[in-house]
């Protein structure tokens, strides 16, 4: 049996208090037993409780015990119904249980071992009918989450980079992924928490499962929390079906909160609950949900100033903290910004249908100089904007347009300012060393080399072109050409 029979009630019913009083006696420590005089009193109990069972006498005062379980169906439709009755009714239960309106009939006098295997049996199909439409739910809730997703595209471009800063970054995601520890990631805007979020769940042992995001400053609180726990039909206006939340869809994966500094404050109360107990209600529900879900939280806000504020609960900040990865911003991954120039180059490249293949340095440079309040993000919108506009094999100082006034960089009192390293002369040199070794290690095979170096064919050659490497190809000036000029490279 892979479940508690106890944690589910049994309403059990009939108008002799010597009859209720020996199922007291026999079955009050298995179950969890209601009883009521009545059918009158079972309908109100119902209204109130969740019940599994309903084990009712079929001839009472008023109403049998078959009219109850009739009209019980409208108020819990799951519950399971079995008749305790005289050898007299057997022919009316009968067709009542081949018609689905009866789970099973007790003779009387019954014995008790026959009645808790009875209980038993129905307490399991109740329990397996409720799973079933959970998962049911939860698949449904998936798939539509699935479908909205298919539509955003996810980029991982903000992973890119050699840089100290964001290897660091790396090695605490490597530290913290195969657990399932809560994991808040702090950064600005555009750093890449939603993609670091998604590395820790790769690289876990929930891979299988799904990873669910929800955007918390998306949402209004009451459609938030109805967006996260889930809802009945008729909770509230609009609700014309059972919706499963994110919770439900997320189980036994990931949950990515992002923007979680956002949070209303009812909402805060609900998911602190939920992350000390593992447990919720839908919205609308008094039934109680177990879950099995990673939470990996995000946000640019600065959460200890809104604790201080009274605006974002202590202890919720204690659960979410758990442990903390701070993203840099790309002011401080300058090395970097060469290295995801070119991953989105390679992105942007055919989707533009531009000429341009690669950065000259100047523009390089000029990148390098600019502060980067939008992050990667914005990067990669202003590389996109410069392979449109760019009207040669590079993309020159004069195709980039940041959208706002650059400011100059600050010089001492006294002294004339300096304009920014040359970044770009580095990674050229750098980028000229590692294309040698890929062909020599190749032995001149450019697709091999380009397999390597993770580029196509056609990029690699111009970047061969580019830093004057072509002699390193066998027979250059004979078999070798470009491709896309009418020559197949080899």
């Amino acid at each position: 049996m892979g479940f508690d029979a106890a944690s589910y009630s049994v309403l059990v019913v009939d108008d002799e208090a010597d009859n209720l009083d020996a199922f007291r006696f026999n079955f009050r420590k298995q179950f969890t037993l209601i009883t009521a005089g009545d059918g009158e009193e079972a309908l109100r109990v119902l209204r109130e409780r969740d019940v599994a069972v309903i084990v009712t006498d079929q001839r009472m005062p008023r109403v049998t015990g078959l009219d109850l379980l009739r009209a019980a169906r409208e108020i819990r439709p799951d519950a399971v119904g079995v008749i305790v009755t005289a050898f007299t009714d057997v022919d009316v239960l009968v067709s009542a249980i081949n018609l689905g309106q009866v789970y099973r009939y007790i003779t009387k006098p019954w014995d008790s071992r026959e009645v808790r295997g009875v209980l038993i049996q129905a307490i399991e199909r109740f329990h397996l009918v409720r799973e079933n439409r959970r998962l049911m739910d939860q698949l449904r809730g998936y798939a539509g989450y699935l479908e909205r997703e298919a539509n955003s595209e996810y980029d991982f471009g903000t992973l890119v980079g050699r840089s100290a800063p964001l290897r660091a970054v790396l090695a605490r995601v490597e530290q913290v992924a195969p657990t399932d520890s809560t994991v808040l990631l702090r950064g600005e805007t555009g750093t890449g928490k939603e993609l670091v979020a998604r590395a820790i769940h790769i690289n876990s042992p929930r891979e299988s499962k799904p990873f669910v995001r929800v955007n918390c400053a998306a949402l209004a609180a009451g459609v938030l929390e109805s967006e996260l726990f889930g809802h009945e039909k008729g909770a509230f206006t609009g609700a014309v079906a059972r919706r499963a939340g994110r919770f439900e869809v997320a189980e036994g994966g990931t949950l990515f909160l992002d923007e979680v500094g956002d949070l209303p404050p009812e909402v805060q109360v609900k998911l602190l609950r939920v992350l000390q107990e593992r447990e919720f209600e839908r919205v609308g529900s008094s039934e109680t949900s177990k879950v099995d879900v990673r939470v990996v939280s995000a946000t640019h806000r600065d959460l200890e100033a809104l604790v201080a504020e009274g605006k974002f609960r202590e202890d919720l900040y204690y659960r979410l903290n758990v442990f903390p990865i701070v993203l840099p911003p790309l002011r401080e991954r300058p090395d970097d910004i060469a290295v995801l120039v070119e991953h989105f180059v390679e992105k942007y490249a055919q989707k533009t249908r531009t000429r341009a293949r690669a950065f000259a340095a100047e523009a390089l440079d000029k990148l390098a100089g600019h502060a980067w309040p939008g992050n990667v993000r914005e990067l990669e919108n202003i590389v996109e904007r410069a392979l449109i506009v760019a009207s040669g094999e590079e993309v020159m100082p004069g195709d980039l347009d940041f959208g706002v006034r650059v400011p100059a960089p600050v010089a001492a009192p006294g002294t004339a300012a300096q304009p920014p390293a040359p970044m770009a002369h580095r990674f050229r040199d750098a980028e000229r060393r590692e294309i040698s070794q890929a062909i020599e290690t190749a032995r001149g095979n450019i697709a091999a080399a380009a397999r390597t170096l993770g580029l196509n064919r056609s990029t690699l050659y111009y970047r061969l072109r580019k830093h004057d490497l072509l002699h390193l190809l066998p027979n250059h000036g004979e078999e070798e050409g470009a491709p896309g000029d009418g020559s197949q490279a080899q």
